[in-house]
């Protein structure tokens, strides 16, 4: 199978957008009936395990990035011999890091109830549960998940999709029967175990069915091992910032403010996560390319290809943003109830957040497409510590308020400079750097007067359907940020560029449209 970088790109977004558009609507059923049938306690300590799990996974970050980052000069070689080597000492990790979080979550255990403000929910064995959500991580690394990486490495995450696809289908269908049937949290995280295993193995399948070549065997010398390492640790201290940041927030809510506050916060942050989930979507398939790019293209191009992204990840950020300062509030309350209601000036924060960790996204992509861990190893932790340290102060004076205000500045006064320097010192030339704040400054003010005139001007619309305001609402904020874009970028290299990639794709259509719009 060759590698083709734009087709696989396209083609990864394409089945990544059906892909995530059904784990956007499914699940969000799925969450409303939790909520409807056994209360919304449950979202909360969904939340809670789920960031448990993830600090646990701290054994596993950076092994799956550096082994891979490692099969790029093998596979542009065609070197199979040693890509199937590579593939040998992924699988020895992955079993190694299997057991790692199961010893991990074995010494947790006793502090769970620390962790939790007040009572669990009636009937709930906090000990059970907690060792089915672990059940289901470790079994994730001890079978089949290796190979992915050959998926990965090739840029044909559609393929992973499409399993996905399926066997969330089954797991959803199967998680609606236990709860409306039988009201039994159990039996809904068992089925989620199941499908794990089964996607996993399926993966698995389909990559022996389609790189026969590649066999989990044959030896690295220990330099090679040595090498991998040691960006396995520089990348450990990366993730862990992303990790920490991302949990500490829930952990903090639970263990501060309880589980009913925590679910009001994450029903608010699913919605952002959704949103995050398309830019991660656009990152994942492009890392790869990106990565060959660097290796291959000059300084300037390399430039130019993330100013033409920076574009595309604005754009989305700033029309993300208005729609939800004029929608989430009367979405949220047709959804769980008035009463589940956050007050608007969170809505604000989570706008911000959104927004840093849109342009974050992006300028961390290329940091890891570049290889630049091991330059950029201490920021992430210096962010991480600071991040944990601002929330455990404001949660108790600020509440939710200040978790989001410490997240926010920790990632746009400590993590973004740093990171942009790094990058701009290592990647690109340093004398670009002004011009590209200058870039992030422009979209920023357009993100802040867009923003406010949605806050002021769509939000007043109101029509005798809540669902009719919201859609409504959004067709507007659409309108006015394709007019401003239109207006204000339609004669820019970045916007052609874009335009014309979706012509490529398109096979003409977005040609013959803006010809006739005269751009």
């Amino acid at each position: 199978m060759k590698l083709e970088r734009s087709k696989n790109s396209a083609r990864n977004i394409l089945f990544g957008t059906v892909t995530r558009a059904f784990n956007l609507i499914v699940p969000f059923f799925m969450r409303t009936l939790i909520i409807y049938v056994l209360g919304v306690e449950y979202i909360g300590l969904d939340s809670l395990f789920i960031s448990i799990l993830q600090v646990l996974n701290l054994a596993e970050l950076g092994v799956g990035y550096a082994l891979v980052y490692s099969m790029y000069e093998p596979l542009a070689k065609d070197d199979t011999e040693k890509i199937c080597a590579l593939l040998l000492l992924y699988k020895k990790y992955y079993r190694i890091i299997g057991f790692v979080i199961l010893g991990a979550g074995i010494i947790l255990t006793p502090f769970l109830p620390l962790l939790i403000k007040g009572d669990v929910p009636d009937g709930i064995n906090l000990y059970l549960l907690y060792y089915l959500n672990l059940l289901s991580t470790v079994v994730s690394y001890l079978f089949f998940s290796y190979k992915i990486s050959i998926i990965t490495l090739y840029q044909r995450n559609d393929i992973v999709d499409k399993v996905r696809l399926i066997t969330s289908a089954i797991k959803y269908t199967l998680q609606f029967l236990v709860l409306w049937l039988f009201h039994n949290y159990y039996f809904f995280i068992i089925v989620a175990l199941s499908s794990e295993v089964l996607a996993n193995y399926i993966s698995y399948l389909i990559v022996n069915k389609y790189f026969p070549q590649y066999k989990a065997e044959g030896k690295l010398s220990k330099k090679e091992v040595s090498l991998i390492n040691h960006r396995a640790r520089d990348l450990f201290t990366a993730a862990f910032g992303s990790v920490v940041v991302d949990s500490a927030d829930t952990i903090v809510i639970s263990a501060f403010l309880g589980l009913t506050s925590l679910a009001l916060f994450q029903n608010y942050y699913f919605v952002i996560t959704t949103i995050i989930g398309v830019i991660t979507l656009i990152t994942n398939s492009a890392l790869a390319g990106i990565g060959n790019s660097i290796v291959t293209e000059t300084k300037e191009k390399n430039y130019s290809d993330m100013k033409k992204l920076t574009f595309v990840f604005c754009w989305i950020g700033i029309f993300s943003v208005c729609c939800l300062l004029c929608a989430v509030q009367p979405f949220v309350k047709i959804w769980v109830g008035k009463e589940n209601l956050l007050p608007y000036s969170l809505v604000i924060c989570f706008c911000v957040y959104l927004f840093v960790k849109i342009i974050n996204s992006l300028l961390n992509t290329y940091k890891d497409a570049a290889g630049l861990w091991h330059i950029d190893r201490f920021r992430p932790l210096v962010t991480a510590m600071s991040n944990l340290t601002m929330n455990l102060i404001m949660v108790q004076f600020w509440g939710l308020f200040g978790i989001l205000i410490s997240t926010i500045i920790s990632m746009l006064f400590i993590g973004m400079p740093w990171l942009l320097y790094n990058l701009f010192s290592f990647l690109f030339t340093n004398k670009k750097i002004k011009e590209y704040l200058f870039v992030l400054l422009n979209y920023s003010i357009i993100c802040v007067v867009l923003g406010i005139a949605s806050a002021l001007l769509i939000s007043k619309i109101e029509l005798n359907s809540i669902v009719f305001t919201i859609i409504v609402r959004i067709t507007v904020c659409a309108c006015m940020n394709i007019a401003v874009l239109l207006i204000v970028f339609g004669k820019t290299s970045e916007f052609c560029s874009l335009i014309h990639y979706a012509d490529k794709v398109t096979n003409g259509k977005f040609g013959f449209l803006f010809k006739r719009l005269g751009l």
